[in-house]
C-alpha cells in the first residue's frame, strides 16, 4: 500500500515539475474555478426559500401561529407589519392542514363550537343570548371575509328582546358591518348586494333597511334591487349617488388613459360635476302641414259649382240697392239682355296631428371640471409643454362631450379651458410598498456559473491537448533512441535475413506508423 502511494506521489510531483510556469498557472486556477462552483451551487441549492402561510393575519393571530411554529422548531419570518408569515416553501400546504386541525388562526372571538365546549348546566338566559349574539357576529365576519378583495369584517347586530304583549308593533333587528378592503380594490354592485342579502338571511328579523355596510375609508354602500331604484336612500342620498357614479366613471376612464400613457402610479386625477336633477313631464298635441314649403295639407274631398246666365230680362229681385224708399231692397224685375256667371269651390284638407307624452331625463351634467396631478420622470421637474397641451386637450373634447348639449353648446374655448387643470409635479407622499421575498436565482448568478463552465472546459481542452502533444513526442523520442540502439543488420543479399530486412525496408516506406508499432512491441519483449 506504502509503494503504491509512493509511486503515486512521484508521479504528480513528476507531473507538476514537468510543468511550464503558464500550465501551473492554468492547473491551480481551474481547480480553484470548480471548488467555487461547487460552494455557490452547494448554497443556493441548501438556501430556504419562504412562501406566505397566512396573511391579513392579526397580530393576537400571527403571535398564536408563530409560538406553535417555534414549539415545533420550524424556522418562520414575519412581513407586512406583523399581518403576513413566512414558512420554508416545502412546508407550507403540510403546516395549514396541520394548524387547521388544531383550530389555529384563533381571532379569540366566539363561534359556535363555543356552546358545544361550555355545554351544561348554569348558564342564565341573559348570558346565553350574549353569547349567542357573538358567536353570530363572529360567523358572518367569516362568511364575509370569503368575499374576493376583504381582508378583514367586524359585524355588530342588536337584537331586540321578545315582547309579551301582542298588540305592541313587531320591532326588527338591525346590523352594522365595517369592511376592511384590500388596497385599491373596489366592490361592484353585484357583491354589495349580495352581502346585504347575507346579512339580512342570517340574522332572523333583520330587514334590508336596517344594514349599514361601510368599509375602512368610511364609504357607505347601497343596496339596490333589479329595477335600479335605491330602497335605503332618500331623494337626496339617491342624488348623490348618481352624481358620485359619473364622477367615478370618469375618473376610471381617465385613469386607464393617462396612466397607459405616463404610467399607473405617476397620474392622479379629481373629478367634480354639477347635475341638474329637474325633471318634466309635457304633453304636446302639435298641427303640421303635410307640405310645409307651401302651407298645405293633404286633400281628402273636393266639390266645385259653376252657374252661368244669358238671356233677355234680369234675374228676379234686381240689383240690390236701388230702391226708391228702403236702401238695400231688391228693386223691381228690369227688362233687357243680360248674362251672369257664378263659381264656387269647396276643398277639405287634412294636416299632420301630433301628440306627444315627453319625460325628459331625470339628471343632466351641468358642469364638469377635471384636475390632474401628473410625476415627471425622473431627472425632470416638469413634464414638456407639448405633452401637458395634449393631455390639456384629450380632457376638453371629454370635458364637451360630457356636458349636456343645452348646456355644451354656450361654452368656449376659453371656459373649456377654465374647466380643466393639468399640473406636473414631482411626488412626494407616494405609498412605497415592501418587496416581496425573493425565491429565484438572480440573473447574473446563471452569468457567472456559465462563464466559469466556459473557462474550465477551455482549461479541461488544452489541458488534454498538451498531454496528446507531450505524448506524441516522447513516443517518437523513445523510438529514435530505439531505433539508435538496434544494431544494423547484416549485409546480406540472399538468404532468411535479406528477405525479412527488405521487407522491413518496405513497411518503413509505405507504413511506417505499423513499423513504429513493430519496434514497439519488440523494444518491449526485449
Amino acid at each position: 500500500m506504502n509503494e503504491k502511494l509512493s509511486i503515486y506521489k512521484q508521479r504528480i510531483t513528476e507531473f507538476w515539475t514537468g510543468r511550464s510556469r503558464m500550465q501551473k498557472g492554468i492547473i491551480a486556477g481551474s481547480t480553484l474555478g470548480i471548488i467555487a462552483l461547487i460552494i455557490l451551487f452547494t448554497f443556493l441549492g441548501t438556501r430556504t426559500s419562504y412562501q406566505p402561510l397566512y396573511s391579513n393575519l392579526t397580530l393576537q393571530e400571527t403571535g398564536q401561529i408563530k409560538e406553535t411554529l417555534d414549539a415545533r422548531g420550524i424556522s418562520s419570518t414575519i412581513s407586512d407589519n406583523g399581518t403576513t408569515i413566512l414558512v420554508p416553501e416545502t412546508q407550507v400546504d403540510a403546516l395549514k392542514v396541520e394548524l387547521a386541525a388544531e383550530g389555529l388562526p384563533r381571532s379569540g372571538s366566539i363561534d359556535y363550537s363555543f356552546f358545544q365546549e361550555q355545554m351544561g348546566f348554569g348558564m342564565t338566559d341573559n348570558e346565553f343570548s350574549v353569547m349567542e349574539r357573538a358567536a353570530m357576529q363572529t360567523e358572518l365576519a367569516e362568511l364575509i371575509r370569503n368575499v374576493n378583495g376583504v381582508n378583514q369584517a367586524r359585524v355588530m347586530i342588536t337584537i331586540p328582546e321578545d315582547n309579551v304583549w301582542a298588540n305592541d308593533p313587531q320591532e326588527f333587528a338591525t346590523a352594522a358591518v365595517v369592511l376592511d378592503l384590500a388596497p385599491g380594490y373596489q366592490l361592484e354592485q353585484g357583491q354589495v348586494n349580495a352581502l346585504f342579502h347575507l346579512v339580512s338571511k342570517s340574522v332572523p328579523n333583520l330587514p334590508i333597511d336596517n344594514i349599514v355596510i361601510s368599509d375602512q375609508m368610511f364609504n357607505d354602500y347601497v343596496y339596490e334591487n333589479a329595477e335600479g331604484s335605491n330602497t335605503t336612500l332618500t331623494a337626496y342620498e339617491q342624488q348623490r349617488s348618481i352624481q358620485r357614479d359619473i364622477e367615478r366613471d370618469l375618473t376610471r376612464n381617465l385613469q386607464q388613459m393617462l396612466g397607459t400613457m405616463v404610467g399607473r402610479d405617476k397620474v392622479l386625477i379629481s373629478v367634480s360635476t354639477d347635475i341638474d336633477f329637474t325633471q318634466e313631464n309635457r304633453t304636446e298635441a302639435l298641427v303640421e302641414p303635410v307640405d310645409p314649403e307651401n302651407m298645405e295639407g293633404l286633400t281628402v274631398s273636393l266639390e266645385r259649382i259653376e252657374e252661368a246666365y244669358s238671356g233677355e230680362g234680369a234675374v228676379e229681385g234686381g240689383v240690390a240697392g236701388v230702391g226708391d224708399e228702403i236702401p238695400n231692397f231688391p228693386g223691381g224685375v228690369a227688362q233687357g239682355p243680360s248674362e251672369w256667371e257664378r263659381a264656387e269651390e269647396r276643398i277639405n284638407n287634412e294636416v299632420n296631428r301630433i301628440n306627444r307624452d315627453i319625460v325628459e331625463s331625470p339628471y343632466k351634467i351641468r358642469d364638469l371640471g377635471i384636475q390632474v396631478m401628473v410625476e415627471p420622470p425622473e431627472g425632470m421637474e416638469e413634464l414638456p409643454q407639448q405633452q401637458l397641451d395634449d393631455i390639456q386637450q384629450i380632457l376638453g373634447t371629454i370635458v364637451r362631450t360630457s356636458i349636456s348639449g343645452v348646456y355644451a353648446d354656450e361654452l368656449t374655448e376659453d371656459d373649456l379651458n377654465e374647466k380643466i387643470v393639468v399640473a406636473s409635479r414631482p411626488f412626494d407622499g407616494k405609498i412605497e410598498l415592501e418587496p416581496e421575498p425573493a425565491t429565484v436565482i438572480p440573473v447574473w448568478l446563471y452569468v457567472v456559473g456559465g462563464v466559469l463552465i466556459a473557462v474550465i472546459l477551455l482549461l479541461l481542452f488544452l489541458l488534454l491537448r498538451r498531454r496528446n502533444q507531450v505524448t506524441e513526442e516522447e513516443e517518437e523520442f523513445s523510438i529514435e533512441e530505439a531505433i539508435e540502439e538496434v544494431p544494423d543488420l547484416p549485409d546480406e543479399e540472399t538468404g532468411i535475413s535479406a528477405t525479412k530486412r527488405k521487407q522491413l525496408e518496405k513497411m518503413a516506406r509505405e507504413k511506417p506508423e505499423d513499423f513504429s508499432k513493430l519496434l514497439r512491441t519488440w523494444l518491449s519483449e526485449d
